[in-house]
């Protein structure tokens, strides 16, 4: 399998690398970790005229904390992110979702920013993004956006990212006190999950029930309103359009959402 041909530039800055990916026009891609687009390049179901490489920006790979939140450069590596001391203490669930994807050559390569900016609904930490109510901040042509994670993802491998805009930075604010857990079923563990759960607090988001990452709505009113756990759980399917594919039927997804969900609510209220 072999790319089409393409143009390659290298950036030292995100200023530099928003000028030439405007130069390059709208079809330009930016290229961090590779884990996503290259094997797309390969398959050719994308083909992009121009990559611009930014894994070399230093400045988008910090893991800090300032004004109550936690900072954490797009090009933070996957293994960057679980084993951080900060994310550790503040942001646990983060820190432990990152530390499951794929298998230590990925985790080692892959970022969190490419995670996210994909928007494969079969990912990891786009649900946990949901479920710690991060935002995203973007750079672009006409400057710097704030995006909360619950408007970023807009379908299937789909985003809000415009033409040109590369993903800088997510933002977290400090779970304090309350649970957290992550629950994903998969066949083998470098595998993406036929169904995963990212609770935090009374926050719950789904892995792979639908076209994009998303809230289990129904649950979270359910706790709300004073329902257990259990009675919570079995509203995990509601509101969701989960795929059918050679892993599970939707009925089995949907089965599994509800196991799982249930897990991770009895989990996360250990916890607190």
């Amino acid at each position: 399998m072999i790319p089409a041909p393409f143009t390659y530039r290298r950036a030292a800055t995100v200023d530099e690398a928003v000028t030439l990916a405007a130069r390059g026009g709208e079809d330009v891609k930016f290229l961090a970790g590779g884990h996503s687009l290259l094997p797309l390049m390969k398959l050719r179901l994308v083909v992009p005229p121009e990559l611009v490489d930014i894994g070399g920006i230093g400045e988008l790979s910090h893991i800090s904390e300032a004004d109550g939140h936690v900072r954490v450069g797009a090009l933070a590596t996957h293994d960057q992110v679980a084993g951080s001391a900060l994310l550790r203490r503040e942001l646990p669930l983060l820190a432990h979702a990152a530390g499951r994807v794929g298998d230590p050559q990925v985790r080692h390569r892959g970022t969190i920013g490419g995670s996210l900016a994909h928007a494969d609904p079969a990912a990891d930490l786009p649900a946990v993004a949901l479920a710690l109510g991060a935002t995203l901040v973007t750079r672009g042509p006409s400057g710097t956006r704030e995006i909360a994670a619950g408007d970023f993802f807009t379908g299937l491998f789909e985003t809000v990212l415009e033409p040109g805009e590369l993903l800088a930075e997510i933002r977290f604010p400090k779970a304090g006190p309350s649970g957290w857990s992550f629950q994903k079923f998969t066949k083998r563990g470098i595998d993406w999950a036929i169904v995963g759960v990212a609770v935090a607090g009374d926050r719950v988001a789904l892995v792979n029930m639908g076209p994009t990452p998303l809230r289990a709505r129904a649950v979270e009113d359910a706790l709300a309103s004073g329902a257990a756990p259990d009675e919570a759980a079995a509203r995990a399917a509601e509101g969701t359009s989960a795929p059918e594919d050679l892993n599970g039927s939707r009925a089995y997804r949907e089965h599994l959402a509800r196991v799982l969900v249930g897990r991770a609510l009895g989990e996360a209220r250990s916890r607190r």
